[in-house]
């Protein structure tokens, strides 16, 4: 290791996880991590702190997490009386004023998953998939004001098959984050930042639990799709007796009919283009099941549609 940096590391899901681990193993003083304050989870609603905060007291460092960085003058000034010699921030999930972004010798650096200038915004590798694209990857990037708007110091790429979700996708991403980091601490004082184009930018919008909801009029590959892109979150779904009925499991098939028409007892459902067989689905309030199962123990019959 030639060079040690004082870090401070920002971030909140399992995603930055991974890159927390790698700054410490790579010889890096991290003096603090930051992260988003504990939520409730679960059926008791215990609060249940973050997978970062739970790595980093693991780790023995020191955990802050305000409410907002923007309002708190005090967490602001905290953040300073550090002295860092950079910040490293990974899906943490808060705004950066200014005067933040300006305190480390070197900024902050942000790891963000995709190829900028697309996909800047919130929920970059589901919108990745969703919209059909065949790579994806990872940008050191430096911040400033703007959403996802700094210049790109470091890039690499990560294919996207027709069999990626929006799980291994994440995991890919976060160890190729995982390594970029370090090599980007390592050549920092020589990295150039380039200056993000506009042309190609689009926004990931935080994602919502309607995103899941099945179109029949798309195409069985579209919706396909659109299933790898939200598992495991929010999951796709469809309506039976004005009910969520999740759908776990497709193939796509060359049949036709009428988009939502179920076309045998195998639960073959007709789309826009080709068809779907739901091999696993989950009606509202049971367990997961094969559509034959399902087909069997409901009052639906070959013809009948989904909504």
């Amino acid at each position: 290791m030639q060079k040690k940096l004082k870090i401070a590391f920002m971030g909140t899901p399992e995603f930055s996880v991974h890159i927390l681990d790698a700054l410490v193993k790579a010889g890096h003083d991290v003096v603090c991590v930051y992260c988003q304050p504990p939520r409730p989870a679960g059926r008791g609603h215990k609060l249940q702190p973050s997978p970062v905060q739970l790595r980093a007291e693991e780790l023995k460092i020191p955990v802050r997490h305000p409410l907002s960085l923007k309002k708190e003058a005090e967490a602001r000034q905290a953040f300073a009386d550090l002295h860092l010699d950079v910040a490293v921030v990974a899906a943490y999930g808060l705004i950066l004023p200014q005067d933040v972004l300006d305190a480390p010798k070197y900024g902050c650096l942000n790891i963000h998953a995709s190829l900028l200038p697309r996909w800047r915004g919130a929920a970059p590798i589901q919108r990745a998939i969703l919209a059909g694209d065949t790579e994806s990857g990872v940008c050191i990037m430096q911040m400033e004001a703007g959403l996802d708007t700094g210049p790109v110091l470091m890039r690499g790429t990560v294919p996207i098959s027709n069999t990626t979700t929006a799980s291994t996708l994440h995991d890919a991403l976060a160890a190729q984050g995982a390594e970029l980091i370090v090599e980007a601490l390592e050549n920092i004082d020589t990295l150039k930042p380039q200056p993000q184009p506009e042309a190609g930018m689009t926004y990931a919008a935080m994602l919502t639990k309607e995103d899941g909801k099945i179109d029949w009029t798309q195409p069985a590959s579209v919706i396909e799709r659109q299933l790898r892109a939200l598992h495991p979150w929010p999951g796709v779904w469809c309506l039976h007796n004005d009910q969520r009925m999740k759908v776990l499991e497709v193939a796509v098939e060359k049949r036709q009919g009428k988009p939502g028409e179920i076309l045998d007892r195998h639960l073959v459902v007709a789309c826009g283009t080709d068809a779907l067989l739901l091999k696993k689905v989950q009606p509202q309030d049971r367990k997961p099941m094969d559509g034959i199962s399902f087909m069997n123990g409901t009052h639906m019959n070959v013809g009948d549609f989904l909504t």
